[in-house]
């Protein structure tokens, strides 16, 4: 070490070690001999004696950053965690106090273990469950895929569930555009079921994933087999199917047709018109029991949910991460598509979790973003 050079945390080790010279202070000095005795001079150089290694270097902090930056990102460098990039530096032999939060705050700061970093395990607000007010009031939106490529270079799935009676709505797509989403919109919703009150997105149908990934490249020609299976299972949310709550009665379903059922049996079709017309008037009641047990559902699955929050909140000003879903990921990079993208601007916190983002040029983006999409950016 020159002379010249700020020795920082080794100032006072050093002047002990090299001259004698102990701190005016009684306390210091007392810290001071008891730390020195650890360390070690060896020509110009200070080493601590160390346990994974006889004898570790010590660094100023300008040697300390340089060493960090090329264990993490150097030629041999691998963007490993704080704690493995910790263990290299002392197996190369180095040294010096702050090592294990110096790795933190530069792994933090990095540009590409930010962008490809993992997904957040842990819900950063406490659930908010949303209840519907009537059937088809309110419809949640997602987009599910990509899936095997289809006829006509299909390969995702527009979903659109009900939040009162939980029928599904979907629409087999090619590629992802707001033209594609506007005209599913009008066909399949306000066609059919008028003009809801709300359209919540991200609110996907993982079981119908499963099942459409199963039937592989024939997964368009198993949506009307697939979605009629759905609408004729009671849900557990409701204890109702889809179908009773969307049209009073319980749907007859195939297999009453191979095994002649009971209501098969005894069909009469001038009592059958009376009943049907009987549940009509009476779906009203059976929709308001639905809604009694979709409450309570969803305030036990809140109460589970929210053991699990570890609050992650963001200002206005506040740089952050979205996380990119498959239909914003460059499907030319495949399995080395990046995870975020970014970074972008909160403008506005609309609590309970929602923000809204502008690109840093000023540009809004479009909707709100939830905080469990989204994570800080450090420069």
């Amino acid at each position: 070490l020159s002379d010249n050079e700020d020795l920082g945390w080794m100032a006072s080790i050093w002047r002990y070690l090299k001259e004698g010279v102990l701190p005016e202070d009684k306390n210091e000095a007392r810290r001071v001999r008891m730390r020195s005795a650890k360390f070690v001079i060896i020509g110009d150089e200070l080493f601590k004696r160390g346990i994974s290694s006889p004898l570790l270097k010590c660094l100023t902090a300008s040697q300390a950053a340089y060493v960090i930056r090329e264990i993490h990102q150097g030629i041999c460098g691998m963007h490993s965690s704080a704690r493995s990039m910790a263990a290299r530096v002392l197996r190369a032999g180095y040294y010096w106090p702050t090592l294990k939060s110096d790795c933190q705050s530069h792994l933090q700061k990095c540009k590409e273990c930010q962008q490809f970093g993992n997904k957040h395990q842990q819900p950063p607000e406490n659930l908010h469950h949303m209840m519907s007010a009537w059937p088809f009031s309110q419809w949640g939106m997602d987009i599910l895929g990509p899936f095997p490529p289809a006829k006509g270079q299909l390969k995702f799935l527009l979903v659109a569930i009900d939040y009162f009676t939980k029928w599904i709505e979907v629409c087999p797509l090619a590629k992802i555009t707001t033209e594609n989403v506007r005209k599913f919109t009008w066909k399949n919703i306000i066609c059919r079921f008028g003009i809801p009150h709300a359209l919540v997105t991200d609110n996907g149908q993982q079981e119908l994933k499963k099942r459409l990934g199963n039937a592989k490249g024939q997964w368009p020609e198993e949506l009307p087999s697939i979605l009629w299976a759905y609408h004729c299972t009671p849900q557990s949310t409701t204890q109702e199917t889809p179908y009773r709550l969307t049209y009073g009665t319980n749907a007859m379903i195939p297999i009453e047709f191979g095994q002649i059922s009971h209501r098969r049996q005894t069909f009469n079709g001038e009592q059958n018109a009376q009943e049907l017309a009987a549940d009509l008037d009476l779906v009203d009641e059976l929709r308001e029991e639905a809604q009694i047990h979709e409450e309570a559902y969803k305030l036990r699955a809140s109460r589970r949910y929210n053991t699990r929050v570890k609050p992650r909140a963001f200002r206005a000003g506040d740089l952050v991460w979205r996380l990119l879903g498959e239909a914003r990921k460059d499907t030319s990079d495949g399995k080395l598509a990046p995870t975020w993208g970014g970074p972008f601007r909160v403008t506005e916190d609309l609590k309970n979790g929602a923000y809204r983002l502008e690109e840093l040029n000023g540009k809004p983006i479009p909707r709100t973003w939830n905080a469990t999409h989204l994570k800080l950016y450090f420069s």
